[in-house]
Order: C-alpha cells, then structure tokens, then sequence
C-alpha cells in the first residue's frame, strides 16, 4: 500500500474544507495521516479498476473507529461512499461505529442518511 498516494489523496480531499476553517497547513495535513497510518486497517477502495480512496477502520474497547474515509474527486457523488459504507456498517459486533468529520463538510450528509449524528464537537471536528 502506497502510503504518500494516500497522504497526497488527504490532502487534495481535506484542502477545501480546512482552508474555509481557516486550519489548512500543507505539512500538518500530510503529517497526521502518516503519524495515523495504520496498514493493517486500512483498505483501498478500487473504481473501475483504479484507486480512487481509503477507509481505515480501527478498533477500541468499547468503539470502532472509522477513519481516512477519503474517496479521489473524481469519485465523489457517485453513490461509491454508501456502496462502502453499505458494506462496513452491518456487523454483529454490539459496539457502536464513531468518526470525525469536519465542521461543514458535505460528507456530513452522508454519514447522516446512515445514523451518524454529532456527539461533540469543536471549531474544526464534529464526532
């Protein structure tokens, strides 16, 4: 797994929404995803036979994490982050599924049709 593709695919994802929270930092936001990365939760999502994005899952006691949802541009508004998130959520396992999304965000919507709703939040994330 080419871990600087998805730096670089974080980045490009992120620009737009931490720039309008005035929190963009072209270091920073490439840094967190490395000092983040964790291999062996993370999955590459393919379209049309090339990759287009990442989904991490990680797990805690008492939640499951998703993190690095990120699909390329290209990818987006395409029905592919319900496809993937179709595929996570059902599970067995009685813990509850938590994530960060940015204040603003249109990913809000998505994680909304699927239950999500905001816990808490500050100036840049809401969970």
């Amino acid at each position: 797994m080419d871990i600087e593709w998805l730096v670089e695919l974080r980045a490009e994802v992120l620009r737009a929404d931490l720039a309008r929270l005035g929190a963009f930092d072209e270091h920073r936001v490439r840094e967190r995803m490395r000092a983040a990365f964790r291999p062996q939760n993370t999955q590459v999502i393919v379209v049309d036979g090339a990759d287009a994005g990442s989904i991490s899952l990680r797990e805690e006691q008492d939640a499951r994490w998703i993190e690095h949802f990120c699909l390329a541009p290209s990818a987006q508004n395409r029905g592919i982050g319900s496809a993937v998130l179709e595929q996570v959520l059902p599970t067995k396992d009685p813990r509850s599924f938590k994530l960060n999304v940015l204040q603003g965000s249109p990913a809000r919507r998505l994680y909304e049709r699927f239950g999500f709703a905001a816990c808490e939040q500050d100036e840049v994330d809401g969970v």
